[in-house]
């Protein structure tokens, strides 16, 4: 179940462009404003709305974003309005190039081929190639095999494991993994803000109501509230609008 709040009665996407065109001009950001429009919003919602602003101003949404934008907040709105499998496709290929091979840059991999649906999968099959010119597959075979068998030679067995536990959770019981993303992001001293806001944009509209139980279940304790305390600002608001906060 999904913990996006969408209000019943939502503005047309032009008036929605309207109010996000008003946000990014004059003195400063209107944050407050962004996150009240794209923060509640669907993704057939927001992808109408990426069209009627490009229609409209012959400008590219994500653009102003990056423009208007910064830090960990323009990360996570920038990766909510991609249509999702173009989401999904970028971060694979963020995944896959990556310098360093761990269990974080492979459970991305992990997560979007055994955590999502058939029909999402191929979708973003169909993005990766139309974005890098490449298919995933190809991407995946060139640039995870040997850096793999190196992590395990120095690892031992622990990151073989560990991808393999990835691939049972997704397909079991994502909520289960996801909630431990969570959990691993907000812990220790410092925030994974990568993995804290690919979790919750990436499943705001699937199951968090799920993993905000199994996180409860598990750690006998608030994801809302663990999620609130190790962030701040602007990208706190938005990700608590995501979880379903009222804003």
């Amino acid at each position: 179940m999904a913990s996006l709040r969408v209000p019943d009665d939502v503005p047309l996407p032009s008036e929605d462009c309207n109010t996000l065109h008003k946000a990014f001009k004059g003195w400063g950001t209107d944050e407050k404003a962004i996150i009240r429009v794209l923060g509640c919003r669907n993704s057939f919602q927001r992808g109408k709305i990426r069209e009627a602003y490009q229609q409209i101003y012959n400008e590219s949404l994500i653009d102003q974003l990056h423009s208007e934008l910064s830090g960990d907040f323009r990360k996570a709105v920038i990766l909510w309005t991609y249509d999702p499998p173009e989401r999904d496709a970028r971060l694979a290929n963020k995944a896959l190039k990556s310098r360093k091979k761990g269990i974080t840059q492979l459970q991305v991999i992990v997560e979007i081929a055994c955590a999502t649906s058939p029909h999402h999968l191929v979708a973003v099959r169909q993005a990766y190639r139309s974005l890098f010119d490449c298919s995933l597959e190809e991407d995946i075979t060139f640039h995870v095999p040997l850096p793999v068998r190196k992590d395990i030679k120095s690892c031992g067995k622990g990151l073989l494991v560990s991808v393999l536990r990835v691939v049972i959770w997704c397909i079991d019981a994502p909520e289960k993994h996801f909630a431990e993303v969570i959990r691993a992001s907000v812990v220790g001293l410092g925030t994974d803000e990568v993995s804290l806001t690919r979790a919750i944009v990436s499943r705001a509209e699937i199951d968090m109501m799920k993993i905000r139980g199994e996180y409860f279940n598990v750690n006998k304790t608030s994801m809302d509230n663990a999620v609130k305390e190790d962030t701040s600002g602007d990208y706190r608001n938005f990700l608590m609008a995501l979880l379903g906060a009222k804003i």
